[in-house]
Parts: C-alpha cells; structure tokens; sequence
C-alpha cells in the first residue's frame, strides 16, 4: 500500500476535469509546487470539495503517482473567503496566486513563498493597508526569493523609497507588512518594482490584465 503522505501548502489552481473530479496545482512548503487530482470534488457533498479550491491553506494528505498526487483528504487551516467578497481585491489575489504559480518549481523547497504567500493574502484583508502596497512588497520580496533583483533600486529614487526597497528586502516575512508609505513615496517606488519586473520577469499576467481594467494599481 502507497504510503499517505503529509503537505503544508496553498492552492494555486483549481480546474474541472471530466464531470466530477479536479486538477490542483498546490505551493508545498516541502516540495514546491506539485500537481493532485482531487477525485469527486466536484460531487455534492464530497469532503474535497471546500479543500480544493484557489487560495485555501490547509494540510494536504496525497498518495504520489507516476506524474501527479491524488488528495486523500485535506485539513484547512484558513479558506481566505473573504478574499472573493470583494471584486478588486480577489483580482489581487489571483495576481499573487499567478506571480506564485510562476516562480514556483517542483521538488524544490517551497517554504519561503509559501509564507511570503499566507501573509500577503492576510495583509489583502488589513483594511489599514492599501492593496497597491501590498502589491508592490509582494511583487519585490517575491523576486528577491529567486535572486532576480537589485540591492539598490534600479532606477533613481529618493531616501524614503530607497529605505522601503531595502526593508522589503531583508525583513522577516512576519514583519513585512507592518508599514505605510505616503502616496508619492509609494508611486516612487512602484516604479522602481516595476523597472525590476521589466528586467526578470518575461511574461504578462492575465490576473494583472484584468485588475488593470478594474482600476486597480496595476
């Protein structure tokens, strides 16, 4: 008997497959990201049902195939439902689901961006926090996880921004969220985050498209 194997991690992605069942891509703290058919989900009633949806955290239980884990049975720990209650808010969610789901890699140790992840989707719902702030220490700590960054800011910029870059940058991922910035200081630095995107990053996100259109700080 395959022995039922214990993952801490964050739904990525939820598609159907067939009528019933789903294919979820998951951020692991042990493995990175990893791909599992949760079978039935779609049924009504079935205990997979809640568990395998975007954005849920909780203790995944899998039995590992050739090419892809089935979930056995999942144990949340938070579902951030609140995240979809607002339109502009779930968009950057998503965004961050995507800009995850992009430099995440299997079999490799998930564990920073995972976190990175948990308070970025706990911050979303910080109502003294602003979204496009959120987003913009998201999008740096992000890439400075993969070593796709500057240790100055890319472009020049004054001492408040060039002070956010460096704390972004090395503060623990608990205390990443615990500031404000005036909203010149934070246009100054959204542009710096957006000259590093430029320079690592080579594709567009679809997420970030949409939150555009909504009005969002994109």
């Amino acid at each position: 008997m395959r022995e039922l194997l214990t993952f801490t991690g964050m739904v990525l992605k939820a598609s159907p497959v067939g009528e019933y069942d789903r294919r979820l891509v998951i951020l692991t703290r042990e493995r990175g990201k990893i791909t599992a058919f949760a079978r039935g989900a779609k049924r009504p009633g079935s205990p997979l049902m809640a568990a395998s949806q975007p954005f849920v955290f909780a203790n995944f239980y899998l039995y590992e195939g050739k090419d892809a884990y089935r979930l056995a049975r999942a144990e949340a720990k938070n579902y951030f439902t609140d995240i979809a209650r607002d339109m502009e808010t779930a968009c950057y969610g998503f965004y961050f689901l995507e800009f995850a789901d992009y430099y995440s890699r299997e079999n490799l140790d998930g564990s920073e961006l995972l976190l990175l992840l948990y308070q970025s989707m706990r911050a979303l719902l910080k109502p003294s926090l602003p979204n496009s702030l959120v987003q913009l220490v998201f999008e740096l700590r992000a890439m400075a996880a993969n070593g796709e960054y500057t240790a100055k800011p890319p472009r020049p910029a004054g001492d408040s921004a060039v002070y956010a870059w460096e704390y972004i940058i090395a503060a623990p991922l608990e205390s990443l969220y615990t500031f404000v910035l005036k909203k010149d200081v934070e246009r100054e630095l959204k542009l710096c985050v957006d000259e590093n995107k430029k320079r690592f990053i080579d594709r567009e996100f679809q997420s970030l498209k949409i939150l555009k259109a909504l009005g969002g700080y994109a």
